[in-house]
């Protein structure tokens, strides 16, 4: 079977109760670990990088601290950030390896630099190596050192964003509480419509009817996610994103072997594909 690179997020809104401080959903991060143990086993050529969200772990303690906004009084904020972030970090991983995949958590704080928000360097042998090996590195979103504002959170969206560019996967998957992009919020609004297609032209008329996040999201929510990997599809040709629901039993598994559902995120088709 050829290799295929794929990279899979599971969002904090999935693995946590997003509104309860450090409260971890461990009947779907244990499910959602099986099944990425399941799909890793069944498709020999699978080359995945796992990341994952903060959730409730590192969101709470980044908007008490105004770690994002940068311009720190009190660094004791950063430090309880990124060790928030890191624990659900390593629950993540120690349930992989229970799971059988074979996961190796890479903690971005240790080696990336920012500046304005953004990442200006990070080193991607690890990542490569790794999954030379056969390993799943698993990334997260993270506090992180920044040379014009002092600190800021570098999300799960951002670090793909960077990999991306330089290991060219063939998909990114999104999984989330909620089932795609929808016209309105779903959980808010029970009439909203789903959008089986994003396009750049498409999301104009969509974007302005989303919202942020429920519970404490520091990174922006959905219109931001959205925003960040219609750019990626349309700088690198090829690329599929899909956003969808990990909440529904063997969505990940399914989405992980080719059949996503949600969302499909692509840059704008050519025009002799019309």
């Amino acid at each position: 079977m050829p290799s295929e690179t794929v990279f899979l997020k599971l969002g904090g809104s999935l693995i946590t109760e997003k509104s309860r401080r450090e409260t971890p959903r461990l009947d779907v991060l244990r499910r959602v670990a099986a099944e990425i143990g399941a799909a890793l086993r069944d498709r020999a050529g699978l080359r995945l990088v796992l990341g994952h969200g903060s959730g409730s772990y590192g969101h709470f303690a980044a908007e008490r601290y105004g770690v994002h906004r940068g311009h720190l009084a009190d660094w004791w904020g950063y430090a309880e950030t990124g060790a928030a972030a890191a624990r659900l970090n390593r629950l993540v991983v120690d349930t992989c390896l229970e799971m059988g995949v074979p996961a190796v958590s890479l903690q971005p704080s240790a080696s990336l630099r920012a500046r304005g928000g953004a990442i200006v360097d990070w080193p991607v042998w690890p990542v490569s190596e790794l999954l030379d090996r056969d390993l799943t590195p698993v990334i997260f979103g993270d506090v992180a050192l920044d040379a014009t504002q002092g600190s800021t959170i570098i999300s799960t969206e951002q670090l793909f964003e960077y990999l991306a560019q330089r290991l060219r996967p063939q998909r990114i998957l999104l999984a989330g509480e909620v089932d795609g992009v929808y016209t309105a919020d779903p959980l808010l609004k029970p009439g909203a419509q789903p959008v089986s297609l994003l396009t750049p032209a498409s999301w104009q008329a969509t974007e302005g009817q989303l919202g942020g996040s429920r519970g404490v999201d520091v990174t922006g929510g959905m219109r931001a996610k959205v925003r960040q990997m219609l750019s990626l599809a349309e700088n690198l040709p090829g690329l599929q994103v899909s956003i969808f629901s990990g909440l529904e039993p063997e969505r990940v598994r399914a989405a992980l072997e080719g059949q996503p559902g949600g969302t499909l995120l692509v840059g704008e088709p050519s025009a002799n594909s019309v």
